[in-house]
């Protein structure tokens, strides 16, 4: 896309905030931080029923989480108990030389 100077510069300012201003993505209620605990007072205060709780399940999540960040890991292939999954082969016979 070819913009204008004064169109670009115009687009631009949009994401500008003047002097004394602050973004307010990380403050307020929904702040990611405590946000449960904002929305659950707010509801309390203006006596509003709570969402309703999914029931819980007693099968295990169909995906694990990471124990490193807690996200969401992707399976990418499942052995048969039957099969090991095979290693990558030695250095010596993947250089293309052969071993002694």
């Amino acid at each position: 896309m070819t913009l204008a100077a004064d169109e670009f510069i115009r687009r631009l300012l949009l994401h500008a905030l003047p002097r004394g201003f602050h973004r307010i993505r990380h403050y307020g209620l929904l702040a990611s931080a405590r946000r449960k605990d904002h929305l659950e007072r707010a509801r309390r205060l203006l006596d509003v029923a709570p969402p309703p709780a999914d029931e819980p399940t007693d099968e295990p999540s169909p995906q694990p989480t990471c124990p490193c960040c807690g996200g969401t890991m992707v399976i990418i292939e499942v052995f048969e108990r039957r099969y090991q999954p095979r290693a990558p082969p030695p250095p010596s016979l993947s250089s293309g030389t052969q071993a002694p």
